[in-house]
């Protein structure tokens, strides 16, 4: 009887483990397809770091229209499998934190802005980037009308800084990160600033603008 009992008490989390994965729906897999993107485009900036290859900034920099991809895919199947769930909602803001937040602002540090104003710059844009998608997650029900669905952002979405590490790819593709990044470097007070690193500021203070409405498609 022992015996039995402790193979019993065993096999409950297993039981609980799987309960978890059957939890989640076709959609649910592509948004972790877009956190695996963002966490891919993180540790392949953090090679650039180390091999000063173009090819592994380039990769990264790829990561980020994957990741869209993925992030588009996942809305469009939850939709016509109509399977929402506020597992799902979580799940896909968790992920675009990674892929669109913390995975540019990576490659913005590997492309050679090491300043401390830089720094400062793409810190803010991480956090107007969790802080848009909490207030999206809190909103969303009261902005949805009668089909469900949002019809509108309140700011940039977060997917937009895809348009950044566009401009930090063009940049790896004409030899111009490091020393030789767009706009050069200037000297402010204690830290260095790269003016190429406004692009972080501009898009994170448009991320949480409350006048900007943009029509959800």
């Amino acid at each position: 009887m022992p015996a039995d009992h402790s193979a019993e008490v065993q096999e409950k989390p297993r039981r609980r483990h799987f309960s978890m994965i059957r939890e989640f729906h076709l959609a649910d897999f592509f948004t972790l397809g877009n956190a695996a993107c963002g966490v891919a485009g993180v540790f392949l900036a953090m090679v650039y770091l180390v091999t000063q290859n173009p090819q592994h900034f380039l990769a990264a920099a790829v990561m980020a229209p994957a990741a869209f991809a993925f992030d588009v895919l996942d809305g469009r199947i939850a939709r016509w499998r109509q399977q929402h769930s506020a597992l799902g909602r979580e799940l896909d803001s968790l992920a675009d934190v990674i892929s669109f937040g913390v995975a540019p602002a990576a490659l913005g540090f590997a492309s050679g802005m090491h300043g401390g104003w830089d720094v400062v710059g793409m810190i803010y844009f991480v956090c107007c980037g969790v802080s848009r998608l909490a207030r999206y997650n809190v909103t969303a029900e009261s902005m949805s009308g009668e089909s469900g669905k949002v019809s509108y952002f309140e700011g940039t979405p977060i997917p937009t800084s895809v348009v950044i590490t566009g401009v930090l790819a063009w940049a790896a593709w004409q030899g111009r990160l490091g020393e030789a990044l767009w706009g050069g470097i200037m000297a402010i007070g204690p830290w260095d600033l790269h003016p190429l690193s406004l692009l972080f500021v501009l898009s994170g203070t448009l991320m949480i603008s409350r006048t900007l409405r943009i029509p959800k498609f």
